[in-house]
């Protein structure tokens, strides 16, 4: 067994495919199936199951991917440690974002700093879902990733703290109040985001005891905008959600606190901080060290976005 059999396979795995394996590696596609029939031969077991066009783990090789993709993070972690020793850093950094949040208001100051302190370590970024990113981390398909506070599953960093906003069309009879309590949204058809802030939403108005009309379950924060702007419905989105210049993008939406706030906290996760990188650990670092300055900078460019009263600071 070898480290490159290991690697060609988690490939395999993620991209569900033998082709797309090796035109990532830049190596031949018999090479890659190769190195995994040696693989599979060596472990006395079938690890995938070879379609015309795609790939599919079996179920023995789902339980070992996990433990490949352990053995790959400790070589990788052992390749920065000796490479810290000689005064180097070098090495890849993987990162799972969700979102406005962190992939445009956070995401982009961290890398760029840390590309300046640490140009010798690659950082491969993937987004998705908030769900995405919780499934990458417990797969180890990424060492870090930003979520949505606090996950007793993992070990975390908190970063910044925002508010839930309701979004209302401009037009509509609340648009003038100051803030927007949760059974003056039930009064109207409820826009449920599915890009991960329905695990929020959807506990505040059951533990209120009520019952939101909702004909819609949209995962793309653009769509939900459309659709209040519209006069479709309602809804309830993260302050980091928002984009920037809301009022000159969307002009026909209104966004208001919650009445009470409901606050929500965004930080950093790894599965396991004992089994961090040292590139993992510099960038956890750098993050604590750039919280303080991250929250206060979204609020300038936020508060014309958010109607008749100025955003809370946070």
């Amino acid at each position: 067994m070898t480290f490159t059999q290991l690697e060609i396979f988690t490939l395999v795995a993620e991209l569900r495919g033998f082709s797309a394996a090796a035109m990532q590696l830049g190596i031949s596609q018999s090479a890659v199936s190769h190195a995994l029939k040696a693989l599979e031969k060596e472990m006395g077991v079938d690890l995938i199951v070879r379609h015309q066009a795609s790939a599919e783990l079996t179920e023995v090789g789902r339980q070992l991917l996990l433990r490949a993709r352990e053995i790959l993070g400790l070589s990788e972690a052992m390749r920065q440690e000796a490479a810290d020793v000689l005064g180097q850093r070098q090495g890849s950094l993987r990162i799972g974002s969700f979102g406005a949040t962190s992939s445009l208001n956070l995401l982009p100051a961290i890398t760029a700093q840390f590309r300046q302190r640490y140009p010798g370590i690659e950082l491969r970024i993937d987004e998705g879902a908030d769900h995405e990113v919780l499934q990458w981390l417990r797969e180890r398909r990424v060492d870090v990733g930003f979520l949505v506070l606090p996950d007793e599953r993992f070990d975390t960093m908190p970063l910044v703290e925002d508010q839930m906003m309701a979004l209302l069309p401009r037009s509509h009879a609340l648009a003038g109040n100051t803030s927007v309590t949760l059974a003056q949204l039930c009064a109207d058809p409820f826009i449920m985001s599915e890009a991960g802030c329905a695990a929020l939403i959807e506990p505040l108005f059951a533990n209120a005891r009520l019952k939101p009309d909702v004909p819609y379950h949209i995962s793309q924060m653009i769509t939900i905008f459309d659709m209040v702007s519209r006069g479709t419905g309602v809804s309830i989105v993260a302050e980091m959600a928002l984009p920037q210049h809301l009022a000159s993008q969307y002009p026909e939406l209104v966004a208001l606190p919650l009445d009470p706030p409901v606050m929500r906290k965004v930080g950093l996760a790894v599965r396991d901080r004992r089994q961090n990188t040292p590139a993992t650990n510099a960038f956890l670092e750098l993050a604590r060290q750039m919280a303080p300055a991250l929250a206060p900078a979204l609020a300038p460019a936020l508060a014309p976005a958010l109607g008749p009263k100025p955003m809370v600071p946070i």
